[in-house]
């Protein structure tokens, strides 16, 4: 129908005139209350943000001579963000001749991810970049059980 015939009909209904395919051979339109379809889209965008899981990067930051206990600690940390869904970025800062062993910062890390294994998985692996070597850890997807 023509244009006009339809603003006619919209405007003895108290409605409007709202184009869906203006770029469409001829222009599709349709007539509606369009404040209550405006409402009703940001209702439902607002309802889809709601829903959404933001993932955090949580950093952990090891040293090439730590201690076990202290290891553990670390792990631990690592892991509780891992349970909480965050994403766990894993520094080892190489300081002054400890740049000349990045084997043992390689081996480190490797025992961190062993460590980690239940809980999250190698994103990304232990890469040199200048003074610091970085790993990143995902968590591993729970499925949820059939009922």
């Amino acid at each position: 129908m023509s244009a006009r015939d339809a603003l006619r009909i919209a405007e003895e209904k108290n409605l409007d005139l709202v184009k869906i395919a203006p770029q469409a051979v001829p222009p599709v339109c349709r007539i509606m209350d369009y404040g209550k379809y405006r409402f009703e889209q940001a209702k439902r965008e607002k309802e889809a943000r709601k829903n959404q899981k933001i993932v955090e990067i949580k950093e952990v930051r090891l040293s090439l001579n730590i201690d076990t206990n202290d290891f553990n600690t670390k792990v631990n940390h690592a892991q509780r963000f891992l349970k909480d869904g965050n994403k766990v970025k894993v520094s080892l800062r190489f300081r002054g001749r400890e740049m000349a062993h990045p084997q043992l910062g390689e081996t480190l890390m490797t025992r961190f991810s062993e460590a980690c294994t239940e809980l999250g998985s190698v994103e990304k692996q232990p890469k040199l970049e200048g003074r610091s070597m970085i790993m990143f850890l995902a968590p591993k997807v729970v499925k949820p059980a059939r009922e």
